[in-house]
C-alpha cells in the first residue's frame, strides 16, 4: 500500500504561482511513477503532469510550459510547481502514485486532493 499526503493548495490570483507537494509513504519501493491530475466542477479528471522513477516527464496541452513537475527522492515526495496561473486552473489536484506490471498499470494510489483557485 502506498499512502499520498497532498499540500500546497491555496487562493491565488491570476498570473501568480504556487507550489503543490505529495508526500508518498510506505511500499514507496514499489512506484513506478507519480503525477498530478485535477478535477473542475463538471469536468472529468485531467491529467496535469507525470514523472516516472526514471525521470521522464509529461505535462497536459493547457499548462505546457507553466507548470512543471519534480521529484525529490530522498523525502519520497513530488513538487508541482504553477506559475502563470489561470482562472481556468482552478480545480481540486490529486496526486497519484502507480505500479506497473507487464508494463501496464496495475494498481494507483490516490491522495484526498487539495482545492487551487485562481481568481480574475
Amino acid at each position: 500500500q502506498v499512502q499520498l499526503v497532498e499540500s500546497g493548495g491555496g487562493l491565488v490570483q491570476a498570473g501568480g504561482s504556487l507550489r503543490l507537494s505529495c508526500a508518498a509513504s510506505g511500499s514507496i519501493l514499489s512506484i513506478n511513477g507519480m503525477g498530478w491530475y485535477r478535477q473542475a466542477p463538471g469536468k472529468q479528471r485531467e491529467l496535469v503532469a507525470g514523472i516516472t522513477s526514471g525521470g521522464s516527464r509529461k505535462y497536459g496541452d493547457s499548462v505546457k510550459g507553466r507548470f512543471t513537475i519534480s521529484s525529490d527522492n530522498g523525502k519520497n515526495t513530488v513538487y508541482l510547481q504553477m506559475n502563470s496561473l489561470k482562472p481556468e486552473d482552478t480545480a481540486v489536484y490529486y496526486c497519484n502514485a502507480f505500479q506497473l506490471r507487464n508494463g501496464v498499470r496495475d494498481r494507483e494510489y490516490w491522495g484526498q486532493g487539495t482545492q487551487v483557485t485562481v481568481s480574475s
